[in-house]
């Protein structure tokens, strides 16, 4: 009898268990911050800050999550986001185009680029990790050519509503995108072909072609969908900050995808996690404003977010080889003397990395002018 009661709460809890990670390390980061500098970090003013910066990632972290389900990865989405935006700046600017039309032509040609991606990974068989790093210098090359070195500023009002906006007595117009962009991921993987399409694809792509799913197909509608959330974060920018230039958006990449494997969605594919990238996205953007309040350098907090990943991939890794032990379900996580050394390993590492941004906050400050 107990050995069934502990196996179905393993099954209840095991499609949570992608959510349960970045959920536990926002109450540990909300519970530091209560204690060290509650009264600059929850005030209402600063909570809205994290939403903001949280919502421009929201589109970009729905579309990444499908991408990398699939066992692909785009690291183009920053130049795509600039080169998008100087496009729709120059349509707006210097044509005279309305600022729905920049902003519609900023998705469309996104989702071409999108496209562009998928065919050269799918047709000419170039691996997702070299075919987009060489778009992405592709685009911020085109990016720095349209621009010449201008900044262009002053966008109509859709624009800077799009990147900035409230509605009266509610939330911020970008927090509604973000949120309705994951709604729209959760639609599609949950109740399409598309979604149930991808996680074949990831789990045994050759299995998937067998079946008749066209993988090669699948893949760029992922990609499309990519470069067109690129592109409306690009245009979320340029409202945030109603200005654009070529060198805009530089670790976009590395922000996103963080936030999606840290919330879950295995960079070997075949499990995807929107809920869960939700909550990485938050995670990400709670931290990095924690670290801000703290008045530590930009350059620690580079180090912690590269901690997080690191930590986040090693543990959901291990945790699909959870049943090494010859235990079923979530249990066996814990159960080995193995399993209580890493986790004494990961205490220990954390340790340091509370010091070392300790350190980073005592010689922080202003440095002294010679001569």
């Amino acid at each position: 009898m107990t050995v069934l009661t502990t196996k179905n709460l393993n099954e209840k809890l095991e499609p949570y268990i992608a959510i349960i990670g970045p959920l536990a390390m926002i109450f540990l980061i909300m519970g530091f911050m209560g204690v060290v500098e509650p009264a600059r970090y929850f005030r209402l003013s600063n909570l809205n800050i994290i939403l903001m910066e949280a919502a421009l990632y929201l589109p970009m972290a729905m579309a990444m999550t499908f991408v990398i389900t699939q066992r692909g990865i785009d690291l183009s989405i920053g130049s795509v986001a600039a080169l998008t935006a100087i496009i729709m700046a120059f349509l707006i600017k210097v044509y005279a185009f309305p600022a729905w039309v920049g902003v519609l032509c900023a998705l469309t040609i996104g989702s071409l680029f999108g496209l562009l991606n998928g065919l050269i990974i799918t047709k000419f068989k170039v691996p997702d990790l070299i075919g987009t790093l060489a778009m992405d210098l592709v685009y911020r090359g085109f990016a720095l050519v349209l621009a010449k070195g201008l900044v262009l500023a002053r966008f109509p009002d859709l624009i800077t509503d799009i990147g900035r906006g409230r509605l009266p007595n509610f939330l911020p117009i970008p927090v509604l995108i973000g949120i309705a962009t994951f709604v729209l991921g959760y639609f599609l993987l949950k109740r399409t072909f598309f979604g149930r399409y991808s996680i074949a694809i990831g789990s045994n792509p050759e299995a998937a072609e067998m079946t008749g799913i066209s993988v090669d197909r699948y893949k760029v509608y992922a990609y499309m969908l990519m470069g067109a959330m690129a592109g409306l974060a690009g245009v979320m920018l340029t409202g945030k900050l109603n200005a654009v230039q070529a060198t805009s958006a530089p670790y976009f990449n590395l922000h996103v995808i963080a936030a999606v494997v840290v919330g879950g969605t295995s960079l070997f594919g075949g499990r995807a996690a929107m809920l869960g990238s939700f909550a990485g996205v938050l995670l990400l953007s709670m931290m990095i404003n924690a670290l801000v309040t703290l008045r530590i350098e930009f350059f620690w907090q580079s180090v912690a977010s590269g901690v997080v990943i690191i930590l986040s991939v090693a543990f959901y890794t291990w945790l699909q080889k959870k049943d090494r032990d010859g235990a079923k379900g979530i249990k066996a996580v814990f159960a080995s003397p193995d399993n209580l050394k890493l986790f004494k390993l990961v205490g220990v590492i954390s340790a340091v990395l509370i010091v070392l941004l300790a350190i980073g906050n005592l010689t922080s400050g202003t440095p002294a002018v010679s001569g």
